[in-house]
């Protein structure tokens, strides 16, 4: 019997992936548990494994295409068995070479793919009747409906023709870059039910497919998929958003103590987790966005979205490159819950195994960056659109302070730099809010 494999759907905001390597060829013998191909979600990976045993019959993509999700993809099953009912619309199914049955097919039954049925709407008819639904719907959308043509029963204009004849719906983000110009929206996007979100608009840019002079000068690597991602995340980041960087130093003589403490209950058996100087500046910053609910914030063009919850972002390095997994309602957890969550979403993503839903811009309320390890002492970072602010860590070094009674000494310092969309917030509003997660990092308390 044959057994068709689908593109798996990761997460509720993933619609399709892209197909970095299929393994295994047509005509190949696969075992249960066999990889037949490695696809990517955003920003994480998977190996999509064989639950069937037997030969691949047909593959119906190639290398890097971007299948949507619950596609089948591939068909597994004994030699000379059909596959062409499979075949999903507009693709077609290799043959393979070493089915002499299939190859004895006629052509027509080789290369018939199984169409896949969708409503179709009929010609725009004069007075055709309007359900109540799509006739809201239209006044809402300013679509004029003696120009749609219906698809419910007798030529009856139905919700989905108006959703047709507008287009897909846009976020409020996507809304401001479409009306700001020099932006594309595509005829359904990644949102939930197509909405087209800010991420989804391609804005016209110069392409090099050929660089010349490629020898013993230089080299030309294309982009992975998931380095285009990134730069066209970053691209729009800037070029649609009021971006400006305050920076401020914090005492860090709390947190170092505090972390001797920690390592110290840790070895004790005390606590079960290995809090670091991050989690104590994360624990910190949530304190922080709760006294700052609109920093705690999506800037949505014309309107805000302010969270009640902190939804807390931590940029990761990967071999992939960077990714932004959230932890959700952070502001919940304990310094050992906190600890635990953010090494979680960390190790998963190094490994692959993140849940998509938490690496979507839109998960996260507010993002933090630490570049401390590597020495960093000030930076600017990018906000992760649609959040209205994002929280650079340096390194700690020590300055001069002063310590009252005219006496002056050198104490630890760590470097903060909040990057902020001045769109939705103040420059006297942010500066306080940076102020006082310095003052949260230098009077932190915790129990152990």
């Amino acid at each position: 019997m044959a057994n068709v494999v689908i593109m798996p759907k990761q997460g509720q905001s993933v619609e399709s992936c892209i197909v970095t390597e299929f393994k295994k060829k047509v005509g190949d013998k696969v075992a249960v548990g066999d990889i037949l191909f490695s696809y990517e979600t955003d920003k994480a990976s998977f190996d999509e494994e064989s639950k069937f045993e037997g030969t691949v019959l047909a593959c119906f993509f190639q290398d890097n295409d971007e299948i949507p999700v619950l596609t089948n993809v591939m068909v597994i099953g004994n030699e000379g068995e059909s596959f062409a009912e499979f075949a999903p619309d507009g693709a077609a199914a290799a043959a393979p070479a070493a089915a002499p049955a299939a190859a004895e097919a006629p052509k027509a039954d080789a290369a018939a793919p199984a169409a896949v049925e969708t409503p179709a709407a009929g010609p725009v008819v004069a007075g055709a009747p309007v359900s109540p639904r799509a006739r809201k719907l239209a006044e809402e959308k300013g679509v004029d409906t003696a120009q749609v043509a219906g698809s419910g029963p007798h030529g009856r204009i139905i919700e989905r023709d108006v959703i047709a004849a507008a287009g897909a719906p846009k976020s409020g983000l996507a809304k401001a870059m479409a009306a700001a110009g020099g932006f594309e929206a595509p005829a359904r996007g990644t949102g939930l039910d197509g909405m087209v979100k800010g991420s989804d608009l391609k804005q016209w840019q110069p392409t090099h497919t050929d660089i010349a002079g490629e020898g013993e000068e230089f080299t030309v690597e294309k982009m992975s998929n998931m380095r285009k991602l990134i730069a066209k995340s970053m691209y729009n980041s800037l070029q649609n958003t009021a971006q400006l960087t305050h920076m401020l130093g914090a005492d860090a003589r709390r947190v170092q103590a505090l972390r001797k403490k920690a390592k110290k209950a840790l070895e004790e058996g005390r606590i079960d987790a290995n809090i670091t100087i991050n989690d104590f500046v994360c624990y910190a910053v949530i304190k922080a966005l709760q006294k700052f609910p609109k920093v705690n914030s999506h800037c949505l063009g014309d309107a805000m979205r302010i969270f009640k919850t902190v939804n807390l972002g931590c940029a990761v390095d990967t071999e992939r490159g960077l990714m932004v997994p959230c932890v959700k309602n952070a502001e919940n957890l304990n310094i050992a819950g906190l600890s635990k969550s953010l090494k979680k979403v960390a190790d998963d993503c190094k490994k692959g195994s993140i849940n998509p839903d938490l690496l979507a811009s839109e998960a996260a309320s507010f993002t933090v960056s630490n570049l401390g390890g590597f020495g960093v002492e000030w930076f600017t970072p990018i906000i992760n659109v649609p959040q209205s602010a994002i929280l650079g860590v340096g390194t700690i070094v020590p300055r001069p302070k002063d310590l009252g009674g005219g006496v002056y000494a050198f104490v630890p310092y760590m470097g903060l730099s909040l990057t902020y969309d001045h769109r939705a917030i103040d420059g006297g509003e942010a500066t306080r809010f940076l102020k006082q997660v310095a003052v949260e990092i230098e009077n932190l308390e915790v129990e152990f």
